[in-house]
């Protein structure tokens, strides 16, 4: 099991990307939360197995329909044990 600090920059806010990051996370297992930064960023912390979490990675390097990833800082942390993905504020 992995633990990821995630950090996107961009266009990333206005443009659903907590809600689809929600969607993905499901998709590919992926347990933590989403939320936005007041820098404008997009934090996540996610946790799971490959290969759901090289997916979900990917998909956090481009984001949903709208939005324009211009960087992403990624950090393995200590692992927490999530139950589920949701979006935080």
């Amino acid at each position: 099991m992995k633990h990821f600090n995630i950090t996107i920059s961009g266009r990333v806010q206005g443009v659903g990307f907590r809600f689809t990051a929600m969607e993905a996370a499901y998709r590919h297992n992926i347990k933590g939360f989403v939320r936005n930064a007041p820098d404008r960023s997009v934090y996540i912390e996610a946790e799971g197995e490959d290969p759901g979490m090289e997916l979900f990675l990917q998909w956090c390097r481009r984001g949903p329909v709208g939005a324009k990833v211009t960087d992403i800082e990624i950090s393995e942390g200590p692992f927490v044990g999530f139950t589920e993905f949701a979006i935080t504020h």
